[in-house]
């Protein structure tokens, strides 16, 4: 007897997001593979978020809290779902018609699997396409070029180490068991950014096998408005601060505290260009100098080199 179809609930954390979020919307009611449920959770908005929201019926709900945050959004959504897999969509971004029943084909194939991911597309405000997660991504590569078919199964400790080290996908190709999501603790409240790679982290962790899509599957849209963009320094601290919290957090697999140590020391490193394209020479050898003690190796000693290099350069800026 096979397995009965996955019910995937979709989150949709927005916080005065009116203008984006009916295609958001709209790019699920679209899947090839019907959403379970739809649920908006409007993080305390000021626009006109709650009259875009009411346009729809079911399967779409409308759920309100006080602005708390994007991970207490995505949080709030999960805990009200009813679907047995949840799938994540923020309101400036959007779904392929295929996003949903990949994932499904895959559970289909390989019933046991604890979450998923798949490869997206960076698109511009113009729909323009900048590149590819996985191109971009050393694991990510390097998955392409075993793979004979659409899909495959992570499992091998060295490669969920890899997974950790140096992740791709993004919050909207993430699918996880509900119940998996409840166990983990959701997202973590009080990180501005890299909630999502805390999250994954951990689910990661206590994972047994990661079905992964290697083709787009959706669109990851960037705008300068965006935390990263906005305050790149700013961004690149609290990366560091939510991977070291993590490291705090994982005792064990050895491989995993092994994957959270070096993409660490390459949180370290971004910090550190990020400081030293502000002319904050001092603050960036400071910013890397940890990695050379938290996670020893030739790659830590030659990126503090790099940086201290640059900073004792006449105009200071990384090439």
């Amino acid at each position: 007897m096979s397995a009965p179809a996955p019910k995937f609930s979709i989150v949709i954390p927005v916080y005065n997001g009116a203008e984006t979020l009916a295609r958001a919307v709209d790019s699920v009611l679209a899947q090839t593979h019907p959403a379970h449920e739809i649920l908006i959770v409007d993080d305390g908005s000021t626009d006109s978020t709650a009259q875009i929201a009411g346009r729809y019926d079911a399967p779409v709900r409308y759920v309100h809290q006080p602005n708390q945050g994007v991970s207490a959004a995505r949080n709030l959504g999960a805990r009200e779902a009813v679907g047995d897999w949840l799938a994540f969509l923020d309101a400036d971004d959007h779904y392929y018609p295929n996003r949903l029943q990949v994932h499904a084909q895959m559970l289909a194939e390989v019933p046991d699997l604890d979450l998923m991911t798949a490869d997206f597309d960076y698109l511009d405000l113009q729909g323009q396409v900048l590149g590819r997660s996985l191109t971009a991504n050393p694991l990510g590569r390097s998955l392409l070029a075993r793979a004979t078919g659409s899909s495959l199964v992570v499992d091998a400790p060295t490669e969920l180490a890899q997974f950790v080290a140096q992740h791709f996908g993004d919050t909207h190709t993430l699918s996880v068991r509900r119940a998996r999501f409840l166990e983990a603790g959701g997202y973590p409240l009080g990180f501005p950014v890299c909630e999502d790679v805390h999250l994954l982290v951990r689910l990661t962790v206590a994972a047994s096998r990661i079905g992964v899509w290697l083709e787009p599957v959706a669109a990851y849209v960037v705008h300068a408005g965006s935390a990263t963009r906005k305050d790149p320094v700013r961004a690149q601290r609290e990366t560091v601060r939510a991977l070291s919290d993590l490291r705090i957090r994982i005792a064990a697999p050895s491989w995993a505290r092994r994957g959270v140590a070096e993409g660490l020391r390459q949180a370290r490193f971004d910090w550190a260009v990020a400081l030293l394209r502000t002319g904050r020479r001092g603050e960036a050898v400071a910013a890397m100098a940890p990695a050379v003690w938290g996670c020893p190796g030739w790659t830590s000693w030659r990126n503090l080199a790099a940086v201290v290099r640059t900073a004792l350069t006449p105009n200071g800026q990384p090439t």
